[in-house]
């Protein structure tokens, strides 16, 4: 890992504001170089597979909304004014097209995906090469930029004041603090350093998050044999 990527996981930040908001809240952010990206192959098929017969087997008897995590996070958006109903927290999005399958995206997105379901826990994975800046958590006043797709074409919006987002220094990365990412900063099949957050909230410990990075950075591995990682954990 080189001292430049170093530098920049050590400078990601989360804002009092949201430490006031949530003081339950940590994130634990896992830094990979060398990984070999790609399309959806078999490998990356057989963990989302795997991973879906794990969450399905997990809610076989209590729906999605009854988990403590899921309900942890659906107070959370609630906290800074979003209506969880209408932007779910990312890993209840997911789990809720368990029965259709969760979308084959790309051999990095699915390996996070995957970790995402079976842990129950949100997961983001972004291109550090796209960053400017460093990465931070906060309250949004509303002039902020985030980059995204609607209607088929490129399109920019405002976060609402208050909104948690995480941001660089050109914009917002990701709205609602786990529910949408931006285009700039996105997984593609051309990534070889990214940033996965792990997002979690009370009551999950410390233990479970970490267990969950990993199993992720296990996975990771195995999709790219030559992968370093390090990891931070905020605040």
């Amino acid at each position: 890992m080189t001292v430049e990527l170093q530098s920049w996981l050590s400078a990601a930040s989360i804002d009092g504001g949201v430490r006031a908001l949530r003081p339950d809240y940590r994130a634990l952010l896992v830094l990979a170089d060398d990984l070999e990206p790609g399309p959806s192959d078999a490998v990356s098929e057989r963990m989302l597979a795997a991973a879906e017969e794990r969450a399905r087997e997990l809610f076989r008897q209590a729906p999605v909304l009854e988990h403590p995590h899921v309900l942890a996070w659906r107070e959370a958006f609630r906290d800074f004014g979003a209506k969880p109903r209408r932007t779910r927290p990312s890993m209840e999005a997911l789990l809720r097209r368990l029965d259709e399958g969760l979308p084959r995206i790309n051999r990095l997105a699915d390996a996070y995906n995957a970790i995402s379901i079976a842990h129950v826990v949100p997961i983001g994975g972004e291109d550090v090469s796209a960053y400017r800046g460093p990465l931070r958590l906060v309250r949004a006043t509303g002039g902020e930029t985030f980059d995204t797709v609607a209607g088929g074409e490129p399109a920019l919006e405002n976060p609402e004041p208050g909104e948690v987002v995480w941001r660089d220094n050109d914009g917002v990365t990701c709205r609602r603090w786990n529910w949408r990412q931006c285009t700039r900063t996105r997984l593609t099949e051309q990534t070889t350093k990214a940033v996965f957050l792990l997002d979690a909230l009370s009551p999950m410990t410390d233990t479970a998050l970490r267990a969950a990075a990993n199993e992720l950075m296990v996975d990771l591995r195995t999709l790219s044999p030559q992968a370093r990682f390090t990891t931070r954990l905020l605040p």
